[in-house]
């Protein structure tokens, strides 16, 4: 584990594991690297496997400042850089998806051979040609209420997303870490995060992106409709798609084994390496 330091100066914290052309794991909203726990000893036996604490998120630094989808994506370039990692597979999971859609407007393909993209819609408010919204975060209402019951407690509404993230029962260890990693992010951080990521419509920039993809959907996600996160898939030119029948939002946690293995595959494909 370790430190880089932003442009700005914030500190990012990271894990590493394993060795080989490197996989990056970027989180979702008030989480941190550490719900890849399950995850990282299969993922390590084939790849250098790098998961970061986003700003404001985990062990990282918490600015005032900074919490927009593209300064985490600048995040993203500068721990790529500071690492010098080359041709990497990046993995974003919910909220790591815009993160990473934006690094690749901003800065296209630059130190990144293949995607992988898990339980994201590219749209998460209702609009007249958009039906499949966030199931809490639907519109400005909406967010002005997560925003209240957030700020008003934290710890309640940690409790209440853990529940719903996942299909099958967590441990009680895993439970105690992850609602001790939530509490790490600061309402303030998580009202900002949210308000400039729940607005934002991607679908105009997923066609655009051609690097090769693979898209994970769970059919028994609480959080979004699957048809949003699929037309992820159906939408960029070289993406691939699978389901995952018995899975809620953290897929890789209701089917850790078949998430290793399809994104082993994956990464380790001559397509991702091309």
């Amino acid at each position: 584990m370790g430190y880089v330091k932003a442009g700005d100066g914030t500190g990012l914290h990271y894990e590493e594991h394993g060795s080989g052309r490197p996989l990056v794991l970027v989180h979702g909203w008030t989480f941190s690297g550490r719900f890849f726990d399950r995850n990282l000893p299969a993922l390590a036996e084939h790849a250098r496997v790098v998961s970061i604490d986003l700003r404001g998120h985990g062990d990282s630094s918490k600015p005032g400042h900074g919490y927009r989808i593209a300064r985490l994506a600048k995040d993203l370039y500068d721990l790529l850089e500071a690492l010098d990692l080359r041709g990497a597979t990046v993995l974003g999971w919910s909220l790591g998806c815009p993160v990473i859609w934006s690094y690749l407007e901003l800065f296209g393909a630059h130190r990144v051979k293949a995607a992988v993209f898990v339980e994201q819609t590219p749209r998460q408010y209702y609009a007249a040609d958009w039906t499949y919204a966030h199931a809490v975060c639907f519109d400005d209402a909406a967010l002005a209420a997560l925003q209240a019951h957030t700020g008003a407690d934290p710890s309640g509404q940690d409790r209440r997303q853990l529940e719903t993230i996942t299909a099958t029962e967590l441990s009680t260890n895993e439970r105690n870490l992850f609602l001790a990693e939530m509490a790490k992010c600061p309402p303030a951080v998580r009202s900002a995060v949210m308000a400039d990521h729940t607005r934002a419509d991607w679908r105009d920039v997923l066609p655009t992106l051609d690097l090769p993809t693979l898209v994970l959907v769970a059919r028994r996600d609480e959080v979004f409709d699957w048809r949003g996160p699929a037309w992820v898939g159906e939408h960029m030119p070289k993406a691939r798609t699978v389901f995952f029948e018995h899975s809620g939002h953290a897929l890789f946690l209701d089917e850790p084994e078949k998430f290793n293995r399809i994104v082993t595959k994956f990464h380790t494909s001559d397509r991702s390496r091309a």
